[in-house]
């Protein structure tokens, strides 16, 4: 249902639509309910000339049944949605798929760089390829990847793939995704940052095989021009340091020259 409103684009994307389904089930089923009673009562019994309102002790059964069998329904509802979250969680979060590709992922006032592990599948060597702003990879590929922050928390959130996890300055967080259909996505901190937070956004593309073969040979050649530096108005190389991008390359420089 999820996915009317925004794209599905990953393997677990689905699992996240279905948890949400059923907690929206389950809270609507009782409002509802809740709701209903609450105006049936409301008229049944409303002031009425000549009759007296009844004081009930509640200590009878037939009317603690009122409260006992609906608090018992609650926590039965309480106990399938933990359940539920309890399983999507160690599939998601707690469980690392064969990897395809690797991927550091790297936050920062006020941008996203990315830098792919390459033919050898090993970070930090020769064959590593770094973008900012734009992260590009393959449909129907499992990719690990090593999540850091260069200054303050930021949070890695890519809306159609159901994916966010936050990025904590002295740490590396693993977590993979499996992208399912090809097309350009939004990627954005979805934590409060600091006064540029707004313009933290960035791109993935998903590509086929072919697709991703040719851009990644124009980024290597320095012809690609990515988003970020068509928002910059200029072309300028990829950073040549994959575990950090260089400030006069990122859009801390950009945001004090709007300002």
């Amino acid at each position: 249902m999820i996915e009317y409103f925004i794209h599905s684009a990953s393997s677990f994307s689905g699992d996240i639509d279905n948890l949400f389904f059923v907690i929206t089930l389950i809270i609507g089923f009782w409002f509802i309910l809740v709701f209903g009673a609450l105006v049936y009562f409301i008229l049944k019994f409303r002031r009425k000339d000549g009759v007296k309102a009844k004081y009930i002790t509640g200590e009878k059964h037939s009317e603690t049944k009122w409260t006992h069998y609906p608090h018992y329904a609650v926590i039965a509802m309480d106990v399938v949605i933990i359940a539920v979250n309890i399983i999507v969680w160690v599939n998601i979060k707690q469980t690392l798929p064969p990897k395809d590709n690797l991927i550091r992922v790297i936050g920062q006032q006020w941008s996203w760089s990315f830098v792919d592990a390459g033919p050898d599948g090993v970070l930090d060597t020769a064959d590593d390829i770094a973008t900012v702003n734009d992260l590009h990879v393959k449909v129907d590929e499992t990719y690990h990847f090593e999540l850091q922050s260069r200054d303050v928390l930021h949070n890695f959130s890519v809306p159609a793939f159901r994916l966010r996890q936050d990025a904590v300055p002295g740490r590396t967080i693993t977590g993979w995704f499996k992208p399912t259909k090809t097309g350009t996505y939004d990627l954005q901190c979805a934590e409060m940052c600091g006064y540029g937070h707004g313009i933290m956004g960035a791109a993935i593309t998903v590509h086929s095989e072919e697709s991703y073969t040719t851009t990644f040979a124009q980024i290597k050649s320095g012809t690609y021009e990515s988003h970020f530096q068509k928002r910059k108005g200029t072309k300028t190389e990829s950073p040549i340091n994959t575990s950090q991008v260089d400030d006069e390359d990122s859009f801390a420089v950009l945001l004090a020259s709007i300002f």
